[in-house]
C-alpha cells in the first residue's frame, strides 16, 4: 500500500467536510506502528463526526482499509485508525489543550491542501512523473537607474520644469503659529 494514497485518502475525505488546520505530519522515525499522523479541527461534534464518516468512507472507496474509530460517542476527540496512517479530528479547545503538532510534529509533510492552482494527485490516479524544473536565466543588467537614480532625475526634472528646487518629503516644517487667543467678555 502506498502511504502517500492513503493519506491523500484521509486528507480528501477532511476536506470534504470542510476541516480546518489540516496538518500531515511523517512519523517513521517515531514509530513502528504508523508513518503518518494527521490532525484536523472541526468546530462541533457534528462536525467531528462528520469529518470522520467521511474519511472512512474515502478510505474505504479507494480500496484501503479502517482498522478502528474511537471517540464518536463523544466527538471531541475522534481517532479513525487506518493502519499506516490515523487521523485525530478534533475540537480547536481540545487541540489547544493537548498540542499534538507538539508530540508529532517533528517532520511535516509537504501537501497542498484546500484550494490550490496546481492539480494534485489523487489516490484512485496513478502518478505522475515530476516535471523538469528550468533553471532562471542569468539577466544582464538594465539600463535603468537605481531608485536612488529616480529620485536624482525626479528632482533634476522638477527644476528644469518649474525653475524652483525640488520638494523635499524630509524637510522639517517650522511650526505653525497659533492664532492670538481671544479675550474673555468682560461681565
Amino acid at each position: 500500500m502506498d502511504i502517500r494514497k492513503l493519506q491523500r485518502a484521509i486528507v480528501d475525505g477532511l476536506e470534504d467536510v470542510k476541516a480546518q488546520q489540516i496538518a500531515v505530519f511523517n512519523t517513521e522515525h517515531l514509530s513502528a506502528m504508523f508513518e503518518r499522523v494527521i490532525i484536523a479541527s472541526g468546530t462541533s461534534n457534528r462536525q467531528t463526526k462528520a469529518l470522520a464518516a467521511s474519511v472512512r468512507d474515502a478510505v474505504k472507496a479507494r480500496g484501503m482499509q479502517v482498522l478502528s474509530t474511537e471517540g464518536e460517542d463523544n466527538g471531541e476527540w475522534i481517532i479513525v485508525d487506518c493502519g499506516a496512517a490515523v487521523a485525530h479530528i478534533m475540537q480547536p479547545a481540545i487541540r489547544d489543550y493537548y498540542h499534538l503538532e507538539e508530540i508529532w510534529g517533528g517532520k511535516a509533510v509537504r501537501m497542498k491542501v484546500g484550494e490550490v492552482t496546481t492539480r494534485l494527485v489523487k489516490a484512485s490516479e496513478p502518478e505522475a512523473p515530476p516535471k523538469a524544473v528550468k533553471k532562471p536565466v542569468a539577466r544582464k543588467a538594465s539600463a535603468k537607474p537605481s531608485t536612488a537614480g529616480k529620485t536624482a532625475n525626479r528632482a533634476a526634472a522638477y527644476k528644469r520644469v518649474a525653475g524652483k528646487s525640488a520638494p523635499r518629503a524630509a524637510a522639517k516644517k517650522a511650526p505653525a503659529k497659533k492664532a492670538p487667543a481671544k479675550a474673555a467678555p468682560r461681565r
